[in-house]
């Protein structure tokens, strides 16, 4: 493998575990109605568990308000099981042709539990890029006791996977920090 397809494997893997951070926070409730917060619930519906996505459309006509219009009406017990399983903390109001969620304003003690669950993700996503940066490390070393990469390309090429992995463990940190923001404000 090639010092370019090594940092090129790298940055892909790195980039993900940005995404997977990103989509998880999506999906922390903040004092604002926001689709993310149902979008990754699975319903099951027709014989297995499908994504609401598929199911309904989401939108959040009021700040404080979720409105879930399903396809096929016949899903709508399904998709309000769903919501109560969840652990969202939300109660679904079902009027037969769609649910409303009101998404309640919340307290200190709750924010400061989501923060702490922000925390947990961006570490999660950290040590996920770290993991990427050891497996780049592996690979330059095993290239240069190939004869492939001479000891200086690869020297080179960790540190170009040490400023990558700076980069993407920033954008986490930058992430976590406006959603906490997002979270703290009233």
């Amino acid at each position: 493998m090639s010092a370019e397809e090594i940092l090129l494997d790298v940055e892909e893997r790195m980039e993900k575990a940005a995404d997977v951070l990103k989509h998880s926070l999506a999906g922390i409730r903040t004092g604002r109605a926001n689709p993310g917060l149902v979008d990754s619930l699975r319903v099951e519906a027709y014989g297995s568990p499908t994504p609401l996505k598929q199911l309904a459309t989401v939108g959040a006509p009021e700040p404080t308000q979720i409105v879930i219009r399903p396809f096929d009406p016949g899903t709508l017990k399904d998709i309000e099981k769903a919501i109560l399983a969840s652990g969202l903390g939300l109660t679904p109001m079902n009027d037969g042709k769609l649910i409303r969620l009101n998404v309640p304003a919340l307290s200190t003690e709750t924010r400061r539990r989501l923060v702490g669950r922000i925390k947990e993700l961006t570490e999660e996503a950290k040590v996920a890029i770290r993991n990427v940066r050891r497996d780049g490390n592996k690979l330059a070393d095993q290239e240069q006791k190939d004869k492939t990469l001479s000891e200086d390309d690869r020297d080179k090429l960790k540190d170009e996977i040490q400023e990558m992995t700076k980069k993407y463990e920033n954008r986490a940190g930058d992430l976590a920090k406006a959603k906490e923001q997002e979270v703290m404000e009233d």
